[in-house]
């Protein structure tokens, strides 16, 4: 029987050397094995990559004696989460929601004692083990369905208070993923 950490090795070791970066595994009920994969070329992720990813890892399983009931290969999609250092520095500049394991208290952070943030990424620096966050705290209003699209529409509302600058280390942060900005005008 394999651990979670020797199973995840293999994991990234076989995603990263075809060719693709490894995003997360999740072993979830019923013996469920769910990795998700990305990559830099144009268009992201395809159905075949998932298809071909999926084949090599079943036949690592079979050689390995990995026991699981089914396998998913998916793309992470229009909301990817961040998970490690490198993802951060990736998306640098785009939208995120942020949720902290603990609440933020920082000097001239109006909301004080908030878990939970949106807004845009700086940067990420640091040594590895201890980087620091930048993070741009505002009120995102991005459509995230039609309806909320047709809606802002009508209304023009806008936010004009500047965003709050604060940093944070990424241990700190319990999850977080990109806010999708979807065009719903076709």
């Amino acid at each position: 029987m394999t651990n979670s950490a020797t199973l995840n090795e293999l994991i990234v070791r076989t995603v990263e050397g075809m060719g693709y970066e490894f995003v997360e595994l999740e072993r979830l009920a019923q013996g469920l094995l769910r990795v998700t994969l990305d990559s830099d070329a144009p268009g992201g992720v395809t159905l075949e990559d998932c298809e071909r990813v999926s084949n090599q890892l079943s036949h690592l399983f079979m050689v390995e004696e990995i026991p699981y009931e089914r396998l998913e290969v998916s793309s992470p999609g229009v909301e990817r989460p961040l998970k490690r250092a490198r993802d951060w520095v990736r998306f640098s500049g785009e939208l995120a929601h942020v949720e902290l394991f603990a609440p933020l208290i920082a000097e001239g952070f109006p909301e004080a004692g908030r878990r939970k943030l949106e807004g845009r990424i700086v940067a990420c620096e640091g040594e590895s083990g201890a980087e620091m966050i930048t993070f741009d705290f505002f009120k995102v209003s991005v459509s995230r369905t039609p309806s909320e699209a047709s809606l802002r529409n009508r209304r023009r509302q806008t936010d004009n208070t500047p965003p709050v600058r604060v940093t944070f280390p990424l241990a700190d942060v319990d999850r977080a993923h990109l806010i999708a900005q979807l065009n719903f005008k076709g």
